[in-house]
């Protein structure tokens, strides 16, 4: 699956942004969706995974009732809906996929997926 991300720019914080992650390629109604950051100095963290059929998703406490992550398989696309947003929150985000196999559940690891995409910069203001 080939991804690539968009949405992202300069917010206040306490305000809200939308970021998207538009996929090519067959696999994309089978796969696992997730969404990780990165920001200078700190370590890749993994904050949200969406399940194939979207039915449910999971979040990293850094942002647990304030992100919201949804996938659109017929469009082939992926949401992240970031509310209230923090300085703490500046990074660059990616989104990732991995097609479901067997025994596959959710995973905050990077070494879980497999596509990549090339990552879109948020930056949250005091």
């Amino acid at each position: 699956v080939q991804l690539a991300e968009s949405g992202g720019g300069s917010v206040r914080a306490g305000g809200s942004l939308r970021l998207s992650c538009s996929a090519a390629g067959d696999n994309y109604r089978r796969s696992y969706v997730g969404w990780f950051r990165q920001a200078p100095g700190k370590e890749h963290e993994g904050i949200s995974c969406i399940i194939p059929d979207g039915e449910r998703a999971y979040y990293a406490d850094s942002v647990k009732g304030r992100f919201t992550v949804y996938r659109d398989n017929w469009k082939k696309t992926g949401t992240l809906q970031m509310d209230s947003l923090k300085p703490e929150d500046n990074a660059m985000y990616y989104c990732a996929a991995r097609e479901w196999t067997l025994g596959d559940s959710c995973s905050f690891s990077g070494a879980f997926w497999k596509d990549w995409g090339q990552g879109t910069q948020v930056t949250v203001s005091p």
